[in-house]
């Protein structure tokens, strides 16, 4: 399985809302955007090499938010991949909209697709249907997964080490990944940041492959796993 948190090329010059205080949006030079084109051409890419690497049966998640994620949708068809759901990451402490002149984005999108439509992919069906997702009001257990899921940032414990400005919380990728793959499978992230999706995969017995461009995250990812090491169940 692959799990992919695309850059959404949204450092433009604009503020957001961060702990109260007005911020730069920008989030490095990997997020700059050289046009529609540019960026498209960077999706077909990458997702392309994904295409390579994956097994029939494989499946991928792709994140991101208007910026970006139409273009991710539209590049997984353009590379013949199957679209089996779109998720709403529905963030119930999302941070408010500083112009007050649109809607307050509270949600990111993910993709959910698989290689090819003519192999059965792992979905955890029963786990996801009646597992405990603490946190989430809108998952009521015993009733089937919804496509919405309310799940909030990262907690201020998963910051510990550092943070990542578009760092994902460890009860998504836990979500995501005992819903599509088991114990012993392997996990790609291509894009993989301070290493969440490491952190969990390592954490319930699956391997993972992380790439980034970034030491500085790299580094950090190293601290985050020196960190969980003790703290991994001898069963899961």
């Amino acid at each position: 399985m692959i799990f992919a948190d695309p850059p959404y090329f949204l450092s433009n010059g604009t503020f957001t809302c961060q702990n109260g205080k007005r911020v730069s949006v920008k989030k490095g030079e990997w997020d700059l955007s050289n046009g529609l084109l540019d960026s498209l051409k960077f999706h077909l890419a990458w997702i392309k090499a994904c295409k390579r690497v994956l097994k029939p049966q494989g499946t991928i998640w792709v994140s991101g938010t208007y910026h970006s994620i139409y273009q991710c949708g539209y590049a997984l068809q353009s590379n013949k991949f199957h679209i089996l759901n779109d998720i709403a990451w529905f963030k119930p402490n999302a941070s408010p909209n500083l112009s007050c002149r649109y809607f307050t984005a509270s949600h990111e999108t993910l993709i959910w697709a698989i290689k090819d439509k003519k192999y059965r992919h792992t979905y955890n069906y029963e786990l996801m249907k009646n597992g405990l997702w603490q946190g989430d009001f809108i998952k009521k257990r015993g009733f089937q997964m919804r496509s919405v899921w309310a799940i909030t940032t990262p907690k201020q414990a998963e910051k510990k080490h550092g943070k990542h400005p578009t760092q994902k919380p460890v009860e998504l990728l836990k979500r995501i990944i005992l819903a599509s793959t088991n114990k012993g499978e392997t996990v790609l992230d291509p894009f993989s940041g301070s290493s969440t999706t490491g952190l969990v995969t390592f954490f319930y017995g699956r391997d993972f492959i992380g790439i980034d461009t970034s030491k500085e995250y790299l580094d950090l990812s190293i601290k985050r796993f020196e960190d969980i090491k003790e703290k991994v169940p001898t069963s899961t």
